[in-house]
């Protein structure tokens, strides 16, 4: 049986992005007054009051400095919301934010796009994913909002 880990941005790049973005910027966080953000670090969404920050992540380029990959013309930076303070990471084991369309975007090892596929419920994403991790050539998953096509977080398969 196949099983599925969603991997929210690493704590070590995390804390990279709190002091100075892919992008070269100071993050300014801020109190989310109204709560609802996506937040990559915890895969939740924020809470009202807490504090978060927009910040610009590549997350191929990050992936191809740990694994020597070159994902070429493919990296690509995008903003997305974190924890101002360091957090606990994900609270729970599992997939986040499936209860809207998502893009399944496949990659090989060295960060070359596969293919894609539209998800438009959660219980469409177990299929999508194995559907993309019966391909060989599929070493990881990332999951990204429609509207905005933002990095959501990153899927590997674990065979148990």
């Amino acid at each position: 049986m196949q099983h599925y880990i969603a991997r929210p941005i690493p704590q070590a790049a995390l804390r990279e992005l709190r002091t100075t973005d892919d992008a070269g910027r100071v993050p300014a966080p801020l109190t989310d007054d109204e709560g609802g953000a996506p937040l990559r670090c915890c895969l939740r969404r924020s809470r009202p009051g807490e504090r978060i920050a927009l910040v610009s992540y590549a997350p191929l380029r990050r992936r191809a400095a740990r694994t020597g990959a070159d994902p070429g013309a493919y990296d690509e930076r995008g903003p997305v919301f974190v924890h101002a303070e360091e957090c606990a990471g994900p609270e729970a084991d599992g997939l986040a934010f499936t209860n809207s369309h998502r893009v399944l975007r496949r990659y090989s090892a060295d960060g070359r796009i596969l293919g894609g596929r539209l998800v438009e419920s959660a219980d469409a994403f177990p299929p999508a994913l194995r559907e993309a991790f019966d391909d060989p050539a599929v070493a990881f998953v990332h999951v990204r909002a429609v509207e905005y096509g933002c990095f959501l977080y990153e899927v590997t398969a674990a065979s148990s």
